[in-house]
């Protein structure tokens, strides 16, 4: 099998293989999403293969499954607990969910690892994962404008839009179930979260945005979420 060059990566998700091994699925910077197998992962070699940990790695083979030759911490691994452990959890879920395989983005990667470590650090939870799911969004080929229309008209503050998807912005007569007032994505598109209506906006933004990507499976990191919110009250 061939051996590659060493690569960054982080764990996104990892479940027992046969008796001894692991699949585990990697966010690499220079290969994007792979699929790989780390033999013996029950013995020491295993310790670092965790979810969120930043690896570097050497990887074997020319399929779509990759063995994990080697791996290594490169940075101190993070302490994420409650709700920001199940924050990075979303996070992971949706990378996994959207990410193709092997299709490079490093941006998206320097941006996932930047994230982690804010939530890390104690930032703000809302900026950090609508940023994250705008990001991936837009480099994956996704994105729409916040400062114009579909039509390419800029965007009027009390007019309200419709999110089409495929195709962006669409102004409507008036207020419409589901829609947004102009201030508000252009309030947005200025990065103001001091405003909760705008986080608002945002959380409703984003999960129109990303709907038709994820399908009708939902994402266990929400219920998790959820859940965690409900045993914390």
């Amino acid at each position: 099998m061939d051996r590659q060059a060493a690569d960054r990566a982080f764990v996104l998700h990892v479940r027992p293989y046969k008796e001894t091994s692991a699949l585990v699925d990697l966010f690499t910077r220079r290969q994007g999403r792979l699929r790989t197998v780390l033999r013996g992962y029950r013995s020491h070699k295993g310790s670092a293969a965790r979810p969120f940990n930043c690896l570097e790695v050497e990887l074997r083979g020319r399929g779509e499954l990759k063995t994990l030759a080697r791996l290594e911490p490169a940075e101190s691994f993070l302490l994420l607990q409650g709700q920001r452990l199940m924050c990075a959890l979303y996070l992971n879920e949706l990378s996994m969910r959207l990410l193709p395989l092997a299709d490079p983005q490093p941006q998206v990667f320097d941006h996932y690892g930047l994230t982690l470590q804010a939530l890390a650090a104690g930032q703000p939870l809302e900026p950090l994962l609508r940023t994250y799911e705008w990001r991936l969004l837009e480099q994956l080929g996704y994105g729409f404008s916040l400062e114009q229309d579909a039509e390419g008209s800029p965007l009027e503050p009390q007019q309200w839009y419709l999110l089409q998807p495929e195709s962006g912005l669409l102004p409507v007569g008036g207020v419409r179930p589901g829609a947004f007032l102009g201030a508000e994505l252009q309030a947005l598109a200025a990065v103001q979260w001091q405003q909760p209506e705008v986080v608002r906006a945002a959380k409703r933004l984003m999960r129109q945005a990303l709907a038709p990507h994820l399908g009708n499976r939902p994402l266990m990191s929400r219920e998790l979420f959820m859940r965690h919110k409900e045993s914390s009250a």
